[in-house]
């Protein structure tokens, strides 16, 4: 068994005016980061935490916590030295495949999401680090609470934000036709997870798979940063041409199939991308004329 088509795109959303999601898509080994502190701060811890990843190789659970775990103390250090920084952080999920035990192990903390898809069925495979999955487990609130509740973003856990962090590592066994998905939460608040298993219903390709869930995303509103990471596992034989294409799509380049040209790289840092200019442009037309309606009120005073 080994991996088969990959895909991974991100988009800035249609209310933000940056992307603050990072991502590493490094075959066996993919990770989401979705950052989170005032002006840039979410976007270096991102970054900070990506970073940590990409220049790790794991083979094992022990060495995807361990790589989080620098990535955490980064994370810190840079909190500690820069005081516009401090309080920031970041979620973190990861996949590492290994083709021969036939088996992938996923790393997690916070509220960013890993799932299984298999056999037409979609299973969430990590738990939020979240205020409301605290409050659902002590019976509190019922899901369809949390789903409205004003603090759902609140997340318990972030990479980071402490001296240390407590990762969530588990192995689960693989099967030839899993489709496994990575995900920021701007997909999963504007999307149920019905809706995401018939996405993935739609179609056996990745690309095409992720490509429509975040269009999806964004037509429920797209309030945050959104980015999926797709791969599936096959026991088919290689193409003749080599490794299927790897599809990436995000701000700051254009759709790549194939493999990554090298000044692309697998590790992003974004800035505004399509959705944030739009919205950056709406918000200085309305500055403009707000200040013509002060100036002709000015005038006729």
């Amino acid at each position: 068994m080994r991996i088969g088509r990959t895909a991974v795109v991100t988009d800035t959303g249609r209310r933000r005016l940056g992307n603050e999601d990072a991502y590493v898509f490094k075959p066996p080994f993919f990770a989401i980061a979705d950052g989170m502190g005032g002006a840039r701060a979410g976007e270096i811890a991102a970054g900070l935490a990506a970073s940590a990843l990409e220049e790790g190789e794991p083979r094992s659970a022990e060495g995807i916590v361990a790589l989080i775990e620098e990535a955490n103390r980064r994370i810190w250090q840079r909190s500690l030295q820069d005081p516009d920084t401090a309080g920031m952080g970041t979620t973190l999920t990861s996949a590492l495949v290994d083709a021969e035990a036939g088996t992938v192990v996923i790393g997690h903390v916070g509220d960013s999401r890993g799932y299984l898809y298999r056999g037409g069925t979609l299973e969430q495979l990590t738990t939020d680090h979240s205020l409301v999955v605290e409050l659902i487990e002590s019976g509190i609130l019922t899901p369809e609470e949390a789903e409205r509740h004003p603090q759902r973003s609140a997340i318990t856990r972030a990479v980071g934000t402490e001296p240390t962090v407590q990762v969530d590592a588990f192995t689960v066994d693989a099967e030839p036709g899993d489709v496994y998905l990575i995900c920021s939460d701007g997909l999963t608040d504007m999307l149920t997870a019905d809706e995401v298993e018939e996405i993935l219903g739609q179609g056996p390709d990745p690309a095409q798979a992720a490509r429509s869930l975040v269009a999806a995303a964004n037509e429920r509103g797209g309030e945050d940063n959104i980015t999926v990471v797709l791969f599936e596992m096959t026991d088919a034989e290689p193409a003749a041409d080599g490794d299927e294409a790897a599809f990436v799509q995000d701000d700051r380049v254009a759709a790549v199939d194939g493999p990554e040209p090298e000044s692309v790289g697998t590790l992003r840092r974004h800035g505004a991308g399509k959705g944030g200019r739009i919205a950056a442009i709406v918000f200085l037309l309305a500055i403009v004329a707000l200040g013509l309606l002060l100036l002709y009120w000015g005038i006729r005073k």
